[in-house]
């Protein structure tokens, strides 16, 4: 079903509203990044010149991009998901127009205030989650592989509770998926964020495929 569901929405990503969705999500995502960039380099650059370090311009950059990459290998797709959250009626509802017009007749959009809420809550829950995770992604490096097991299965789990809940709550009432299909939903996902490049389109085939595993979970043909 997961993989039925991922085709099917991949063609999802170049329907006009998830190409916004997808602009929006990656241009917001990248000015925080490049905002926290800003800030290290000033905190790292304050600390050096307190402290009398050496090494000048090209070590406070170096280790700015070195803490930056880590940054963001670790919180991309927290960021990303949750700026998501902020405006996934779009994705949503254009999924449901084109495949399931009569669940989008009857589906009540979230809102911009209960989006708000749902973007900080998965915002939370995913950092809060990764960043106690950190010392054993730390000590798992030395097995090769270890870290990026633990990766995946700590996000796919979050990743299948944010995305069923994304849909979820625009038919409130009705047949939710199990909580089978929301780890397989979120370890396609977590999948798809470590694919370079790839990962820039995560957050909107995700939505879209969410949108088709809930409509299946409700015996309704993908």
């Amino acid at each position: 079903m997961v993989i039925a569901a991922a085709f099917r929405a991949f063609p999802a990503i170049f329907h006009p509203a998830a190409l916004r969705l997808l602009a929006k999500t990656l241009a917001l995502t990248l000015i925080i990044f490049a905002v926290a960039a800003v800030a290290l380099w000033a905190l790292i650059h304050a600390a050096r010149q307190h402290l009398g370090w050496g090494g000048g311009g090209f070590a406070e950059a170096a280790a700015t991009a070195l803490v930056v990459f880590a940054l963001a290998w670790l919180l991309f797709r927290t960021i990303a998901m949750a700026i998501m959250n902020l405006f996934a009626d779009d994705i949503v509802i254009a999924v449901e127009q084109d495949s399931y017009p009569a669940a989008a007749a009857s589906a009540r959009p979230l809102g911009f205030a209960r989006s708000v809420r749902l973007a900080l809550r998965s915002a939370g829950r995913s950092a809060g989650w990764n960043l106690l995770a950190l010392p054993l992604y730390l000590v798992l490096l030395i097995t090769g592989i270890g870290t990026i097991l633990l990766f995946v299965i700590l996000n796919a789990y979050l990743l299948g509770r944010d995305l069923s809940e994304m849909v979820e709550q625009r038919h409130a009432g009705l047949v939710t998926m199990s909580g089978g299909s929301r780890w397989l939903l979120g370890l396609v996902s977590a999948l798809l964020f470590l694919i370079p490049f790839i990962n820039l389109l995560a957050p909107v085939w995700s939505a879209a495929m969410a949108v088709h595993m809930l409509h299946a979970a409700r015996n309704k043909p993908l």
